[in-house]
């Protein structure tokens, strides 16, 4: 009885009390974790690259 029970709060939690994203909320959000994640590879990538050059920069010069 405690599981049907606690199935059924969490039904009507989900349905009556959550208020959800429009699609249009969905889409902006995303949209902003693609950039996000996009640049935040993009100075990894640039970081790769920099600390990769001062070693080799600097194994040379052993």
């Amino acid at each position: 009885m405690r599981i049907k029970a606690y199935l059924q709060e969490v039904y009507t939690e989900l349905v009556h009390k959550v208020s959800w994203p429009t699609w249009k909320d969905l889409q902006s959000s995303a949209l902003i974790v693609m950039i996000a994640s996009l640049l935040i590879a993009l100075v990894v990538f640039l970081m790769d690259i920099s600390f990769e050059n001062i070693m080799d920069f600097i194994y040379q010069l052993v």
